[in-house]
């Protein structure tokens, strides 16, 4: 018997007994080592803010809709989807992976997991067999490394470019490192809290701003030069965060809005810069089925291979990010800390029996 942490509605996290079964062809067992909580999309979830508490997304209409007449609750569910786990089972048929094997996988939080590996190879965030066990942490980053490499790779950043990023949580903190990787002369790292913005600085910001500047958008081009930036990255997942990045940004340029946003916009300007300097907003996300904007060369695959490589030989840092860990028993109150302080951690983990930080 193993447990896994089911939300019951906004708030109401507990820890359920979960059978254990016998596997069938193609199938692996996991011991979860390590599993990281997201501040966006489980935090909105466990809220009940998130665009699913009443509405479901029809992949077939690409729209949300209401949900079906008599459909039961959208609840229970089940949270998370950067999940630590060692291999301790294979089924009939089984050759991608070994026993003892440290994977990645998009699953929940749970002690156990069985999953169908030839599915999983083809999940939003497949399976990847992590290089070593030293600084396990690394790879509780891998599902974020991919939505900053994604937000990277759909604003087509051209070598000499400036950058500006809107949000230094964990994915723009990533986000900032990747455009320092790409050659990238001035990136400008921008939030609320000073603790990440010294983060910020230290992976390579060549500016770091704070985002309450009533008057950002100039002081941006104050930092490059008379001019906006070419490209703005939004990753913070709030409208003004938005809004930064559309003030920031110069005739011309772009905005990629890598956040997951909730409910309206109130803070937006649209008849601003947005209007006046002919901006292109372009929406980034690797998931609901949506392809990669470079595909067939890249694919989902691709994108987590890389996102492992970079975060494993070190080339982006994540160094000082696991702020707290939590044992899994108190899930429920991790959450419930996290949902008080949103902004005392960068990343919060919950640890497995011998799983640490």
């Amino acid at each position: 018997m193993s447990r896994t942490l089911v939300l019951d509605g906004p708030r109401q996290l507990r820890l359920a007994d979960q059978p254990s079964r016998s596997l069938g062809p193609g199938e692996v067992r996991l011991r979860a080592r390590l599993s990281g909580i997201s501040h966006g999309t489980e935090l909105s979830l466990y809220r009940g803010t998130s665009a699913f508490a009443d509405k479901v997304f029809d992949r077939g209409l690409r729209a949300f809709v209401e949900p079906p007449a008599g459909s039961a609750s959208a609840y229970p569910v089940t949270l998370g989807y950067e999940m630590i786990s060692e291999v301790v089972e294979m089924g009939p048929g089984v050759t991608e992976v070994a026993v003892g094997d440290l994977v990645h996988t998009g699953t929940p939080h749970q002690e156990e997991t069985v999953l169908d590996l030839a599915v999983s190879l083809q999940a939003t965030y497949p399976l990847v067999v992590l290089p070593t066990d030293e600084r396990l942490e690394r790879g509780v980053f891998l599902s974020l490394a991919a939505v900053a490499l994604q937000a990277v790779h759909d604003a087509e950043i051209k070598l000499g470019d400036a950058v500006s990023v809107h949000g230094l949580g964990a994915i723009g903190l990533l986000a900032v490192q990747m455009c320092r990787l790409e050659g990238i002369q001035n990136v400008i790292g921008i939030d609320p809290e000073s603790h990440r913005r010294d983060l910020a600085a230290r992976f390579g910001a060549t500016h770091v701003l704070d985002a309450a500047d009533d008057k950002l958008g100039l002081t941006v081009r104050d930092r490059n030069g008379g001019h906006g930036v070419d490209v703005a990255i939004e990753v913070s997942g709030s409208d003004r965060g938005l809004q930064g990045a559309l003030s920031a940004a110069g005739l011309g340029g772009t905005v990629v809005a890598a956040g997951f946003y909730q409910g309206g916009a109130a803070h937006l300007r649209l008849g601003e810069e947005f209007h006046h300097n002919r901006l292109s907003l372009i929406a980034s996300v690797g998931s609901w089925g949506a392809p990669d904007r470079h595909a067939p060369l890249w694919n989902r695959r691709r994108v987590l291979d890389t996102a492992a490589r970079l975060l494993f030989t070190d080339r982006v840092a994540v160094d000082g990010l696991l702020d707290r860990t939590f044992p899994f028993e108190e899930a429920p109150a991790a959450y419930r800390w996290l949902d008080e302080h949103p902004h005392d951690a960068v990343k919060v983990a919950l640890a497995y029996g011998t799983g640490t930080a």
